[in-house]
């Protein structure tokens, strides 16, 4: 059975240099009907963990180390003994969220993760944070992006750990370099393609945020 991809919204709190923002995350969910990955662990254990339906959880990937893109990961690791995935240069801000449990293993630039016989991609893209990962899955026509690009432009920069020229330059040479037609699956909100984005790098750098 070939791998399909799976969506489910859960909804709590971004909190970074002493504020807090109401927010709904994107929670994708990589498999078929006997194994799967999860892209984001955000805010709701026990609603991902049923989105599973009984499937065998490989690996719990974190797109990046703020807070409502892994505030569940250790709970659910817990519950389905699946491996907590971070790239290591966002460990500060891993650190800030669960000070007392570690990921479980690394994410690097280049590395093949597989799955329901779909190979997803790791590609560094810090800006965003600075352990910023997409994940390009070209078997299925995807790259998940989690808050580097989302439909109209970068994710936010304006906080700690995070620098504008970082993430357009992430975009501009791991991003929009693969094919027009690529469905980009972003952490929070609607889809968009590399085709639909593309055009506007220009705008973006004008824009300056």
């Amino acid at each position: 059975m070939a791998a399909r991809i799976d969506h489910l919204v859960t909804s709590g709190t971004f909190a970074l240099d002493g504020g807090e923002w109401d927010v709904d995350n994107n929670v994708w969910i990589v498999g078929d009907d006997t194994e799967a990955i999860v892209i984001d662990a955000a805010h709701d254990a026990d609603a991902i963990e049923a989105a599973l339906n009984g499937r065998t959880l490989r690996a719990i990937v974190c797109t990046h180390a703020h807070n409502d893109h892994i505030d569940a990961a250790p709970a659910l690791a817990a519950a389905t003994g699946a491996p907590v995935l971070l790239h290591p240069d966002d460990l500060p801000l891993w650190k800030q969220t669960h000070p007392d449990r570690a990921p479980d293993g690394e994410l690097a630039d280049g590395q093949e993760l597989e799955i329901a016989g779909t190979t997803l991609r790791v590609l560094h893209t810090p800006g965003h944070a600075p352990g910023a990962v997409c994940l390009y899955a070209p078997g299925l026509g995807t790259v998940f992006t989690g808050d580097t690009l989302f439909q109209g432009g970068p994710g936010a920069t304006g906080r700690s750990f995070s620098d504008f020229p970082t993430i357009v330059e992430s975009i501009r040479d791991r991003l929009l370099t693969l094919p027009p037609e690529t469905t980009v699956r972003t952490g929070h909100g609607d889809s968009t393609s590399i085709g639909t984005e593309a055009p506007h790098l220009d705008e973006w750098i004008a824009r300056g945020h």
